[in-house]
């Protein structure tokens, strides 16, 4: 009943700059907290930044100063943007949220979704 759909992945030259967005989709209620994780080829699932409903921010600190999230809770998008991009910023980025929506049987029930993942590879 809830879809994220990501878009914006790419390949950038080191120091370059990319903007990610996670639009939601399904019968929505509400979105709480979102987010975004990477995963590097051969390494685990890491959390990259979050944001809540109120637009309170985290960041892990490889990105701190580098990476913005917002979010446009009309559209029920999440953006990241990318700046100073690294090498070892390449992996697929997934956003998340926590999504209110309808149910089968007209309840507002929640889950936790993720998007399908987007490749960002920065490379010269």
């Amino acid at each position: 009943q809830v879809q994220l759909v990501e878009s914006g992945g790419g390949l950038v030259q080191p120091g370059g700059s990319l903007r990610l967005s996670c639009a939601a989709s399904g019968r929505i209620v509400s979105i709480g907290a979102m987010g975004w994780y990477r995963q590097a080829p051969g390494k685990q699932r890491e959390l990259v930044t979050t944001i809540t409903s109120g637009g309170i921010t985290k960041y892990t600190e490889s990105v701190k100063g580098r990476f913005t999230i917002s979010r446009d809770s009309a559209k029920n998008t999440v953006y990241l943007q990318m700046n100073s991009l690294k090498p070892e910023d390449t992996a697929v980025y997934y956003c998340n949220a926590d999504v209110g929506y309808i149910s089968g049987f007209a309840a507002v029930a929640r889950v936790d979704s993720w998007g399908q993942g987007t490749q960002v590879t920065v490379s010269s």
